[in-house]
């Protein structure tokens, strides 16, 4: 597992850590199974607070894509398909820029509804 922290970056450590995770979850770089490192583990080999991975962990046992076996550790998790995981992926990434953005709930949905009629060449 290979992780890379930009401090210059817009997106907070915890973030990074999980958008990273999550990525190589999916792609199958980390498979089902993987055992992560521990929190302090991991927290330590990227110069973060055991806080700052640890809410990324929360996060990712939230979505689905890992999953804590107690004094086991911490795996990657079987998951739905591919492109459903990747979807929601996207769209949660598309609703907190639009909420940074300031678009209300009906501006958000109506731009993507805008979106996936061009996408599907529906009207």
């Amino acid at each position: 597992m290979t992780l890379k922290i930009h401090i210059d970056d817009s997106a907070p450590p915890y973030e990074q850590v999980r958008a990273q995770i999550s990525e190589q979850a999916r792609s199958g770089a980390l498979p089902v199974g993987y055992r992560l490192p521990t929190v302090r583990g991991l927290a330590e080999s990227l110069g973060l607070a055991a806080n700052t991975v640890a809410k990324a962990y929360r996060a990712l046992e939230t979505d689905g894509v890992i999953e804590t076996r107690g004094r086991n550790g911490t795996f990657v998790a079987a998951a739905g398909s591919a492109a459903a995981r990747e979807a929601a992926t996207a769209a949660q990434t598309y609703a907190e820029r639009v909420l940074r953005l300031g678009l209300d709930e009906a501006e958000a949905l109506s731009t993507v509804r805008d979106a996936l009629r061009a996408a599907y060449g529906t009207h």
